[in-house]
């Protein structure tokens, strides 16, 4: 792919891409419940279909059990996710981690600081939850901006428009941001802002602009 090609493809996404955005910051104002399924979600997501996981997350929430439900209970929603027991812990642990007498308490969280210091809170104290699915789950919900989602799309497609040289073996904090800040400036250099660039890049491996 060459960036004449990426911005012919921005030119035909742009209203989808902007539309789904302001999903994203409307979310910004929706209950700590909502919040939390996002959160849920991208704890799903690493080494899974994000379709897959969304539709087990809505199914998990519509019934209630996302807030209610035991470890089995959970478990039986996640058919199709990857590493399903072991993200199904993940959830009941953050679900006991953000709840408050009975009641989901979240929102509150999201306004200890910049998206910047918010990603290393997130990072650092839900488990199963690394700099991607926080950097994920803070776009998700209208926080994050400048924050680069570095999923195996997002990657490869860096690699071939050749803002990196090559898709590293693994994502320490330290290359992560490297990665981060150098799609920043592409980002800049060719005038789409990074939650548009972000899910431009994935529709460009995936047909379609998702979340």
């Amino acid at each position: 792919m060459k960036i004449s090609q990426l911005k012919e493809l921005y030119s035909k996404l742009r209203f989808d891409i902007k539309k789904r955005i302001a999903e994203f910051e409307k979310l910004r104002n929706a209950s700590d419940e909502r919040i939390f399924a996002e959160l849920a979600f991208c704890l799903c997501t690493p080494q899974s279909k994000a379709t897959v996981c969304w539709r087990a997350i809505e199914r998990l929430y519509n019934s209630g059990k996302l807030f209610t439900g035991g470890y089995q209970e959970i478990l039986k929603f996640l058919e199709g996710i990857r590493f399903k027991e072991t993200k199904a812990k993940y959830i009941l642990l953050a679900r006991k981690q953000f709840s408050k007498n009975g009641k989901i308490i979240i929102k509150n969280k999201l306004s200890l600081g910049n998206e910047y210091y918010l990603r290393e809170y997130f990072a650092i104290n839900v488990k199963g939850l690394g700099f991607k699915e926080a950097s994920h789950f803070l776009r998700n919900v209208g926080i994050a901006k400048q924050l680069a989602i570095l999923d195996v799309h997002i990657l490869k497609s860096l690699q071939e428009l050749k803002v990196i040289s090559q898709i590293p073996k693994s994502l320490s904090k330290k290359k992560y941001l490297e990665i981060e800040k150098t799609m920043q400036q592409f980002s800049k250099k060719i005038g789409i802002p990074m939650r548009e660039l972000d899910l431009l890049l994935w529709a460009s491996k995936t047909g379609f602009v998702f979340k």
